[in-house]
């Protein structure tokens, strides 16, 4: 009885050494084999599986230590533009931040620029539009979304039909009050339509510097610039206003004064641009506070270079102050929390997690610093953080 008792724990713990085994062959990025980890990195990048020929030469490559290579054959497929691209691109240009909605010129705009490898750090300024050529669509149209539901409801090959245009020929806007993905149709309609254009700089923060207003909060920052809008004694309590209100509109009303000249017509469906007129969005409700600040140009200073927002690491070769959406738009995308938000999105996108642990958080550092010193080339990025994560 002994015996049979040494026997039946001795295969027990076989079978549970087995299962160990083959836990860890299924998740250990140790164990993954060449084939294995090609067949992950195509899937991360491309959303859908390789061919075998495909698997082949990127498993040669991952097992001749060439990893960049093999990645790069992936996001030579189609499918990572049309839906890998897509889909984490597609949250940024509406206020649900929801993935399900249709392609649209912004969403067409980054896809093509990381496509051509144009310098990222121009998304928030550049007088650039994507829009497709031979492809039976309808022409583009300031008023409608009609060229890009085309293209979604027919799934057209983005990476073949996408060409550069210019804002300034299609939108009829000043090539100065160009502003990047900030001035296309489908982010002027989620964003300046109605309201006070802070929305704009909110989301622009969110979905670029990955920061909501809750996280820039700073109460040491002079409130002049503060509009008349805003209550100083909301519900009759000037707490309010000196320990919550101020913290976000003091460092957010002088950068959002950079879109006074903007607006989105509900009416004709379009993006409106009043070069030298403030629009008169920026005096609702100035009885609230009448000796608030009146905004009477398109003038933006950047009083988070001050205060505890200098984390955000803002390029000291810039002043820190301009007029119009294009120089706010490349303060912003210059600083170093610009670049390491990209790359905490693409890491997020191709990991499947954000970043969690010293090694993780390191990846994300070297990844940001190639980022910056070779062009800001998104694509490269998704190929860096899905090699780095291509084993778990």
């Amino acid at each position: 009885m002994k015996r049979y008792r040494l026997r039946k724990s001795a295969r027990l713990a076989a079978a549970l050494a087995g299962v160990m085994l083959m836990v860890l062959q299924c998740w250990s990025p140790v164990l993954a084999g060449p084939r294995e980890q090609a067949r992950r990195l195509h899937d991360r990048l491309a959303g859908v599986p390789p061919t075998d020929a495909v698997l082949t030469q990127m498993a040669a490559d991952i097992q001749a230590g060439n990893t960049d290579a093999a990645a790069q054959i992936a996001l030579a497929n189609k499918n990572f533009y049309n839906v890998t691209l897509k889909n984490f691109v597609a949250p940024w240009t509406n206020r649900d931040r929801t993935v399900f909605v249709p392609l649209n010129d912004y969403t067409a705009t980054v896809i093509g620029m990381v496509r051509d490898d144009v310098d990222f750090s121009t998304v928030l300024s550049a007088d650039l539009l994507y829009v497709a050529t031979g492809t039976g669509a309808p022409a583009y149209s300031a008023t409608d979304n009609n060229h890009y539901q085309y293209l979604d409801d027919n799934n057209v090959d983005l990476q073949a039909s996408l060409q550069p245009a210019t804002q300034s020929g299609l939108l009829g806007l000043p090539v100065a009050a160009t502003a990047g993905i900030m001035t296309t149709r489908a982010a002027s309609s989620a964003f300046f339509i109605n309201g006070t254009n802070r929305a704009m700089f909110r989301f622009t923060l969110i979905n670029h510097l990955c920061r909501d207003m809750e996280q820039v909060q700073d109460s040491s920052l002079p409130p002049d610039r503060i509009r008349q809008d805003v209550s100083r004694s909301p519900g009759g309590d000037s707490r309010v206003f000196l320990n919550s209100c101020i913290t976000c509109h003091a460092g957010m009303d002088p950068m959002a004064q950079a879109f006074a000249y903007y607006n989105f017509d509900a009416t004709s469906a379009q993006l409106q641009y009043t070069a030298g007129t403030v629009q008169p969005k920026y005096s609702i409700n100035t009885g609230n506070f009448k000796y608030g600040y009146v905004t009477t140009d398109d003038h933006w200073d950047n009083y988070w270079r001050g205060g505890s927002n200098q984390v955000i690491g803002f390029d000291p070769a810039l002043t820190g102050s301009g007029s119009g959406a294009k120089s706010m738009g490349q303060e912003l995308a210059h600083s170093d929390g610009f670049a390491e938000c990209q790359v905490e999105k693409v890491f997020k996108a191709m990991c499947l997690r954000g970043p969690g642990n010293a090694a993780d958080r390191q990846a994300v550092d070297t990844i940001k610093t190639k980022f910056k010193t070779t062009g800001y080339k998104m694509k490269q990025v998704f190929a860096d953080a899905a090699v780095y994560c291509m084993g778990s």
